[in-house]
């Protein structure tokens, strides 16, 4: 049988060897680039947990300086409430003059704003509350604004006062300052009290009694008490109870109202003087007795008369008026 012949092939054997010495030598480097990474890795993780063992047992340069700026943040805010209480006190004691001293000389009552005194809702505050130092910024902005509605109060007040400064004397001669009867038609000193919550006597149900009355006879001569330009002189109906009524306008903010009169002897638009005879008092509209009811409305509110009256009685003569005052109700 004849033998087969054996063929010797150089470059495929050359092939396979560089075949067989790439993958020897690229096995590994694979090995030493995992194993690189793995190292990497594992450094970054433990340099990460090093990291964060130290901020929180230690403080860093960056959180020293937060801290710095933080307490630097907390002192300004304790200066400026500081000042803000200090800038309260001074704006009080400017209020005070005013409501005591200043209307006094100008014999005009106290300035209200309806709704000064009161508080801004907590809302305004909301975007504030979830901080650490919600406490300590709410407070602070909170006396700015109470310090801003006193600040605010006062200017219109002071405004009012200038106001009231250039026309002195015409002003002194329209407040009401004077009885709008004879003190000697009074019956045994007979006067109904101002009071805004009391059962009415004829109605039976609490009615504000917004005015002052005075027992008389009727047909007692009724004065304006102070220069004023009629407003309403009516001598018809009841007038909401008032029956025959004249509402004089003094100015200055300044109304009285003179009610359940008999006869009326002024015309609206008439320009009267203070002690000038308007009317004559009766019993007309919802009333028990012949009496004169009087008001004295400051900017659309009722304040009690008795603090027009004769501004040198004495606390003496003011108590036992008062007194008096208590004691009588004709409607």
């Amino acid at each position: 049988m004849a033998r087969k012949e054996q063929i010797f092939d150089t470059e495929a054997l050359t092939h396979e060897a560089q075949v067989l010495t790439r993958e020897v030598v690229t096995a590994p480097f694979r090995l030493r680039t995992y194993r690189l990474l793995r190292k990497v890795l594992i450094g970054f993780i433990l340099v990460s947990i090093a990291n964060v063992l130290f901020a929180y047992f230690f403080y860093t340069p960056k959180m020293y300086r937060i801290m710095s700026e933080n307490r630097q943040l907390e002192l300004r805010y304790r200066i400026l409430q500081d000042r803000i209480r200090s800038a309260q006190r001074q704006v009080d004691e400017i209020r005070e003059r005013d409501n005591y001293v200043y209307r006094s000389l100008f014999a005009t009552d106290t300035l209200a704003i309806e709704g000064i005194a009161e508080p801004y809702p907590a809302s305004k505050y909301a975007s504030m509350a979830d901080d650490d130092y919600a406490p300590l910024m709410v407070g602070t902005w909170m006396s700015l604004d109470r310090l801003a509605r006193t600040l605010y109060a006062e200017s219109v007040s002071l405004d009012e006062l200038q106001a009231l400064s250039k026309d002195k004397e015409k002003m002194s001669a329209a407040i009401p300052a004077i009885w709008p009867i004879d003190r000697k038609s009074l019956h045994n000193n007979h006067i109904g009290a101002f009071n805004l919550r009391r059962v009415h006597p004829v109605l039976g149900y609490i009615r504000p009694h917004k005015g002052v009355d005075f027992g008389c006879d009727r047909g007692t001569p009724v004065y304006a008490t102070g220069d004023a330009v009629v407003e309403i002189a009516s001598e018809r109906g009841h007038n909401g109870g008032y029956g025959h009524m004249v509402l004089l306008d003094h100015a200055f903010g300044y109304k009285t109202r003179y009610a359940h009169l008999s006869r009326v002897l002024v015309k609206p638009g008439e320009h009267v003087v203070r002690g000038q005879i308007i009317a004559e008092t009766g019993n007309t509209g919802i009333s028990t007795a012949p009496h004169l009811h009087y008001e004295v409305i400051h900017k659309g509110q009722p304040v009690n008369p008795i603090n027009y009256f004769n501004r040198n009685m004495t606390p003496e003569e003011y108590d036992r008026l008062q007194e008096t005052m208590r004691e009588t109700n004709f409607e």
